[in-house]
């Protein structure tokens, strides 16, 4: 670690050792798997048992059932991200925070869509993760605004406003927020390349998630866009700054044939497990199975990257992505449950 203080590097190896003892308390697949045979009361209790028991109890004399489980998730999550940015030093830091913009993307989009939806502010707050530079506050002053159009007014000053302001009138007109979210991630990339060539040390490991990442972001909209049967140019929804070209993505939608489609994937394609993923796809018809095919196969990617840079910022973003999906599942889970949705058919929707 050149360049790096002997005080400073100290502080990197216990830092990032702390990322694997984190991953080790994280609920494994086993647990998954009996949770899909369980109902609602029994996840609770079942989540009640496991890091999320502080949540759990704290908010059982205010909620119960589903609002109970996306309160507890949410806070956690939150708490745990803020725990996690205390943790880690210098370089680590600076990239961690940069990664951790999203969740005010996130958090934007949601206020928005609940706002136009008229939505209860209590109930958008369930699914809010405070976890970006919006902290809890600045989320609870948005939520009190009346309108979409207030909403945006209130993050004037705020680095992804440039760009709420120009796309919230078409917005609301076609009342759908996903090319507003688009265009908010497509900077949010942007910058996230911007941070890792910046010359800050560790930069060049950071770019290495940052394109994975971008690759099957924009491979999974590639298959979303297909089950849409949707052909026409859609450039301006690709985010630019892959190892694919924009063109080249184009090019790749238009074929027809699915599995001349998936060739043309993995010609562009030099990374093997994702090349032995886009085959195994050939057999799936589910979008949310190949979805989670792909997540999944980011995942493993990032952990590989991560040994091989064992004290960089790479288990601490492994961390935090695997953290996410547990989140995520315990909500499909609960969700699930509540919907009466059979666990062998949830079960194609987790990330394990």
């Amino acid at each position: 670690m050149a360049g790096v203080s002997s005080g400073s590097a100290t502080n990197y190896v216990y830092a990032c050792t702390r990322m694997r003892v984190r991953r080790s308390r994280l609920i494994p697949r086993d647990d998954y798997l009996r949770m899909l045979n369980m109902s609602l009361p029994e996840i609770i209790r079942f989540i009640g048992e496991t890091n999320y028991r502080s949540e759990i109890d704290e908010l059982g004399t205010s909620f119960s059932g589903i609002n109970l489980v996306e309160e507890a998730l949410s806070w956690n999550l939150a708490k745990e991200f803020q725990k996690i940015l205390e943790l880690v030093p210098g370089e680590l830091n600076y990239f961690t925070v940069s990664y951790l913009r999203r969740w005010d993307i996130q958090n934007i989009i949601t206020i928005l869509r609940g706002k136009m939806q008229g939505m209860y502010p209590g109930k958008i707050k369930e699914v809010l993760v405070p976890a970006g530079k919006l902290d809890k506050v600045a989320l609870d002053r948005l939520l009190t605004e009346e309108s979409p159009e207030r909403v945006v007014e209130a993050l004037k000053g705020e680095l992804f406003y440039p760009t709420l302001e120009k796309e919230i009138s078409s917005a609301m007109e076609t009342r759908s927020f996903a090319h507003l979210e688009n265009e908010l991630y497509k900077g949010y990339y942007a910058r996230l390349i911007e941070d890792a060539k910046g010359g800050v040390k560790g930069g060049n490991v950071f770019l290495k998630y940052i394109l994975l990442e971008i690759d099957i972001r924009n491979i999974q909209t590639l298959f979303r866009l297909r089950a849409g049967h949707v052909r026409e140019d859609v450039r301006d929804m690709m985010i630019p700054g892959g190892t694919f070209s924009v063109d080249e993505l184009q090019q790749i939608l238009e074929v027809e044939d699915r599995d001349e489609f998936i060739d043309a994937l993995k010609k562009r394609v030099k990374m093997v497990p994702l090349l032995n993923t886009l085959e195994d796809i050939r057999r799936m018809s589910a979008l949310h199975e190949i979805e989670v095919a792909l997540t999944r196969v980011q995942l493993d990617q990032m952990e590989r990257i991560s040994k091989r840079y064992p004290f960089s910022v790479l288990p601490v973003i492994v961390y935090l992505e695997e953290k996410k999906y547990e989140v995520a599942n315990l909500r499909a889970l609960a969700r699930g449950k509540e919907a009466g949705i059979p666990g062998e058919r949830l079960k194609g929707y987790l990330v394990m």
